[in-house]
């Protein structure tokens, strides 16, 4: 892992290619695929935490790499999992506070399309 990095920071490279990753970033969303469709990061992709360590290799060549979860924390230990893949030639970092300290959009699936519970990104 290659530490951490703020919400504002990725915010800017959202916004330098119009809200979605450049094609060199790859952001990370490790929750679970009905927490994930309530609301992510625009760009971002679900690969769930538990299952992380077998679809690490879905991350071959990307040049950065930003994990993404609700606090923080948990995409701490998932950027050190994708840091230790020798697949991923970049930096790997995690979104520090995750998405409680996100201030930027979220997409969200269309509601018809889930049956999982209320609203809400968590």
């Amino acid at each position: 892992m290659d530490g951490e990095i703020s919400g504002d920071e990725l915010q800017e490279l959202l916004d330098e290619n119009g809200e979605q990753p450049p094609e060199d970033l790859r952001i990370v969303d490790i929750r679970n695929p009905g927490s994930f469709e309530r609301g992510h990061i625009p760009g971002s992709e679900n690969i769930p935490a538990n299952q992380l360590t077998d679809r690490v290799e879905e991350l071959d060549g990307a040049d950065r790499v930003v994990t993404v979860c609700p606090m923080g924390k948990s995409s701490v230990q998932a950027a050190r999992l994708v840091g230790s893949y020798e697949g991923v030639d970049g930096p790997v970092e995690s979104l520090h506070g995750g998405l409680n300290d996100w201030d930027g959009p979220l997409d969200a699936a269309d509601a018809s399309e889930s049956d999982e519970g209320p609203a809400s990104p968590f």
